[in-house]
């Protein structure tokens, strides 16, 4: 029946996957509440009244540390299953990981050089 055999559960998970937002969007469509007044609309900050426009400008240093937290974080990600197959491996992984790491590791300097890592 499909050109390529051996990819049916591929097709029903693909499927599914496509459907579960679909209907979770559907049915809060269906049950949301449909009044909408004016206190809907207004901004809502914990509780208490917004102070100052949305617009404002944020120092570049905010959005530094966030990178070089984001590109940190992502180390981890990708060296945390390295460590778990570390023994399966072999060699040529433990090499290509000390290069990676040794990149990160460059990074880091460079970030810490040009002052990104500091808050004041």
């Amino acid at each position: 029946m499909f050109a390529l055999t051996g990819y049916e559960y591929f097709l029903g998970f693909l499927l599914i996957c496509s459907l579960i937002p679909v209907i979770a969007l559907t049915a809060a469509k269906l049950l949301r509440p449909s009044s909408g007044g004016p206190e809907t609309r207004t901004s809502y900050e914990s509780g208490m009244e917004p102070i100052g426009g949305a617009w404002i400008q944020f120092n570049i240093r905010y959005y530094m540390f966030a990178l070089v937290f984001v590109v940190f974080d992502v180390e981890t990600v990708f060296l945390y299953p390295w460590a778990v197959a570390f023994n399966e491996l072999g060699l040529l992984a433990f090499v290509e990981a000390l290069i990676f790491i040794a990149i990160l590791v460059v990074a880091l300097v460079y970030a810490w050089r040009k002052g990104a890592l500091e808050w004041s």
